[in-house]
């Protein structure tokens, strides 16, 4: 034992005395007065190694060396390989992705996880909540004007309409990982499939449109239609993205004919107004037509049933008359004789002769023959300055 002991003599101790012949004791390390006491005992560190060292002599008889020995440290390690390599922390912008052998197993999200360690398995953890833009049509600041510091890209930005008219469109897609798995496994180029799948969808879109449409009032609906026509391609494939938005950029003429664009744009918009003031005109003239045609139908109405009243109460009056012409005729008759003389006379230059003095010697009868002739002859015409008299003249 390494604590036997380097003194001579017939005893021997620990490192913490040393016994002679005789039956002496050494000094103590813990200063406790030899011949014994009675105060607290140290741990006996010589003891506790020995039983140690008995138990692992009991599990390996052959020691650390010995085949039972290396499967003992063999499976300490494997289980300390397992336990280390096997834990890992998905942050909350992440996804991981768990393979076996270079097979991609399962998708979890953020936490604390475990799966099997290198070089079996292996976790890829890519960022999620990031949002990726992609160009299309024009490369550079996408708040530039066209010509600016952007430069365009016709081959992606011309497409033909519905009315076989050619525009120019540049747009933006903006897109994000929505199943890592799918992102990392089914597509071998993402950028590449959302910007060809982004172009097919726009150009099926904008095919389906009138050029004038897309121009003005159809660019809210080119975006949403392209959007929803993008993702679901992309579903389709599997790829695990997101589209968040879909930004349009311009919709213009190509610059070869945007002159002549703008000339038709111009034309349209003065045909628009000249629409718009003629609509205003009619709405205003339109009312007071119509206002003054039931006027007229009410009057003529009123008017209507005037006349219908009135002729009712004369055929009223006249039923009435006759009913008391029936009833008395000669006072009837006496009465219209001196009502019909009464409205004849009213108006008229009377003289009025007693009948007693018509054939008496007080009246004379006189005939006026001179106005009478006056009144038959024509007016004479004047004579022309230098004419001749006609014979016979007077």
């Amino acid at each position: 034992m390494p604590w036997s002991s380097q003194g001579g003599g017939g005893g021997g101790g620990g490192p913490w005395g040393s016994g002679g012949g005789g039956g002496g004791r050494g000094p103590n390390p813990w200063g406790r007065p030899p011949g014994g006491g009675g105060g607290p005992q140290p741990p006996n560190i010589e003891e506790i190694l020995r039983r140690s060292q008995e138990r692992m002599r009991r599990v390996m008889p052959g020691g650390f060396g010995s085949g039972k020995g290396l499967v003992v440290l063999a499976a300490i390690a494997v289980a300390l390989w397992a336990v280390l390599g096997g834990m890992y922390r998905v942050q909350p912008d992440e996804q991981g992705v768990e393979l076996l052998f270079g097979k991609w197993v399962n998708t979890t999200t953020s936490g604390l996880h475990f799966w099997v360690p290198p070089p079996f398995g292996g976790v890829l953890k890519p960022k999620v909540t990031r949002i990726n833009s992609l160009d299309i049509g024009f490369r550079g600041a996408p708040t530039d004007t066209r010509g600016g510091r952007s430069t365009a890209r016709p081959e992606e930005a011309l497409m033909l309409t519905g009315d076989e008219n050619i525009l120019d469109i540049q747009y933006t897609v903006f897109w994000k990982i929505d199943d890592a798995g799918k992102f990392l496994f089914n597509i071998a180029s993402p950028e590449a499939t959302v910007k060809a799948a982004a172009e097919s969808a726009m150009r099926e879109v904008v095919g389906n449109m009138q050029a004038q449409f897309a121009l003005a009032e159809g660019r809210p609906q080119i975006e949403q239609n392209a959007q929803k026509l993008l993702q679901q391609i992309l579903n389709d494939y599997g790829a695990g993205v997101l589209v968040t938005q879909l930004q349009l950029r311009g919709v213009e003429p190509p610059d070869k004919v945007i002159d002549a664009f703008r000339d038709v744009q111009r034309a349209q918009a003065d045909r628009e107004r000249a629409r718009n003031e003629a609509e205003s005109y009619r709405n205003d003239i339109v009312p007071r037509a119509r206002g003054d045609a039931q006027r007229l139908i009410q009057e003529a109405e009123g008017y209507r049933q005037q006349v219908i009243a009135q002729a009712q109460g004369e055929a009223a009056r006249f039923v009435s008359v006759y009913n008391a012409y029936k009833q008395a005729e000669d006072v009837t008759k006496q009465r219209l004789y001196l009502e019909t003389m009464e409205q004849i006379l009213r108006g008229v230059n009377k003289v009025i002769i007693d009948q007693a003095l018509a054939g008496g010697q007080g009246v004379v009868p006189y005939l006026p023959l001179n106005e009478l002739q006056r009144n038959a002859q024509p007016p004479a015409r004047p004579a022309t300055p230098g004419a001749q008299p006609q014979p016979g003249a007077r």
